[in-house]
């Protein structure tokens, strides 16, 4: 049987607007459509590099007590666990190879483009 969910663990965790932290999730793999619809977001068509925080939401099913995840989340993580999310959202879908891939493409850019602006933070 095809295992399509794994769970991972992020090395920080996403800190919400109470205080909780959410370390633990589920990750399902991602299906072609996870990958064309953010091209139609406006935001994408402004930023490219923002396709990977709209993926990640759309395959991540669950982190910690939070059942639906939104670009909002995604965006509210440290810069770690995206790059850890970015790695495993590679790793189980079978895309190591980097220089083929649109979405990690644009989270390197998004990345060092963010880092070099001192604009990433905590949440």
């Amino acid at each position: 049987m095809l295992q399509t969910e794994f769970e991972f663990t992020l090395p920080k965790g996403y800190l919400d607007a109470h205080g909780n932290l959410h370390r633990r999730g589920m990750m399902r793999l991602a299906k072609a459509i996870d990958e064309i619809v953010p091209l139609r977001d406006p935001r994408v068509k402004a930023n490219p590099a923002y396709s990977t925080v709209i993926v990640l939401a759309r395959v991540i099913t669950c982190l910690g007590a939070l059942e639906e995840i939104t670009p909002t989340i995604i965006e509210g993580l440290f810069a770690c666990d995206l790059n850890y999310l970015h790695r495993f959202y590679l790793q189980i879908n079978e895309l190591e190879d980097e220089s083929d891939n649109t979405t990690a493409q644009n989270l390197q850019s998004a990345l060092k483009s963010e880092e070099l602006q001192g604009t990433i933070s905590p949440g």
